[in-house]
């Protein structure tokens, strides 16, 4: 069986890429006729796209970066394209996106695009997390090769998440929810943290 190249793989992906924009504007589209990214067209990924629409809505408006954050991104020099793997349901990636994309609008160096995991299952195969189909998760590529990883959660969200893995054997409804508290009062700084500390 042919060995895929990781770094080609992500070059063909790239070809078929979206911007953020075309990416909310997708997801405004799919929240208002009631449907979902992806294969699952289920009541809850219809509800889940709309609550991520609104999230998403907010957040680009609410996000404030750090100086000290705005200061790293700005002073990158060399080309980076972050491509995150991503769909339209997945609340993790209605947290981070809005994130991730005011970073990246501090430097024209930093290109960031969106792929949907659905329809690049073979890219999505090559970054898995604990052998799991997580998103979101972003590759960042420096001179057509892939130079780090980042997602599906923040730092902090991921050991809050294996400490109640590891408590309770998974996640309930109410966990997510209080994870959700979370997100909102951090207001973006720990994914901010994670995301610049990849331009360092």
């Amino acid at each position: 069986m042919e060995t895929i190249n990781t770094n080609t793989l992500v070059a063909e992906s790239l070809k078929t890429a979206m911007s953020y924009t075309a990416y909310r504007a997708l997801t405004i589209e799919h929240a208002a006729n009631k449907t979902s990214t992806g294969a699952n067209q289920s009541e809850a990924y219809v509800n889940y796209t709309k609550l991520g629409d609104a999230r998403m809505r907010r957040l680009d408006k609410t996000v404030k970066i750090s100086e000290e954050i705005q200061a790293v991104a700005e002073s990158v020099k060399t080309n980076k394209t972050w491509l995150v793997i991503s769909e339209s349901w997945c609340g993790d990636a209605a947290n981070a996106l809005p994130v991730i994309n005011k970073i990246a609008a501090l430097n024209e160096n930093i290109d960031l695009k969106i792929v949907l995991r659905d329809e690049n299952l073979e890219l999505m195969n090559q970054f898995l997390t604990n052998g799991g189909m997580s998103i979101p998760k972003l590759i960042q590529i420096e001179n057509d090769e892939v130079t780090a990883t980042w997602g599906p959660r923040p730092t902090v969200a991921t050991q809050m998440v294996n400490d109640f893995k590891e408590a309770n054997g998974g996640l309930t409804p109410e966990f997510k929810e209080s994870l959700q508290v979370w997100y909102n009062k951090d207001k973006g700084q720990n994914i901010a943290s994670d995301i610049s500390a990849l331009l360092s």
